[in-house]
């Protein structure tokens, strides 16, 4: 079992924790291409290339908010992984940006710039990639949903808005 982190965008971010929570790689997917289509199904190739079963994956969800050009692309490419993830039969947490940003810096609105010190702190953690961060952070999250462990109460609060209380409490029993 290892923990995954996906942040789907245009340069997909992707990490992936041992069993144990240790950093095993983490690296970003931007195929070289214009075509919208041919760059959503290189992205979901390369990230199920990098799955196994058993993975513990979370995903970080649609920013609704978003304006801009690209974010039909963002919205077809987080469909077409999470149908691809319903087709396989593997479960995934769905993850608020607001939650990835809560878990790591203890505030929902921190910019994305502000993240990098935080995510040093707790976990020792460095990449150049925010997206690389994200899904650091994101691998993290799937590891305390599914160990039931924290560090931060922040972090529970997190753990607890995406399972509910009840749930919450029974993982750390």
């Amino acid at each position: 079992m290892r923990f995954i982190g996906i942040d789907p965008s245009g340069e997909t971010g992707m990490a992936l924790l041992d069993r144990n929570g240790n950093y095993l790689d983490g690296f970003e997917i931007a195929p070289n291409t214009s075509d919208k289509t041919v760059k959503i199904c290189e992205i979901v190739e390369t990230i199920f290339d990098n799955l196994e079963l058993g993975d513990v994956i979370a995903i970080e969800g649609f920013s609704f908010g978003s304006k801009g050009k690209g974010i039909d692309f963002q919205f077809g490419l987080g469909h077409a992984i999470r149908l691809e993830l319903y087709r396989q039969n593997m479960k995934w947490i769905e993850v608020t940006p607001t939650q990835v940003k809560k878990f790591a810096t203890g505030k929902g609105t921190t910019k994305k710039e502000n993240m990098i010190l935080p995510i040093n702190r707790l976990w020792g953690f460095e990449h150049e990639s925010n997206n690389v961060r994200d899904a650091f952070v994101l691998a993290q999250v799937a590891r305390s949903v599914h160990n039931g462990s924290t560090l931060t109460e922040y972090q529970q609060d997190v753990i607890e808005a995406i399972l509910g209380p009840s749930e919450s409490k029974r993982k750390r029993a």
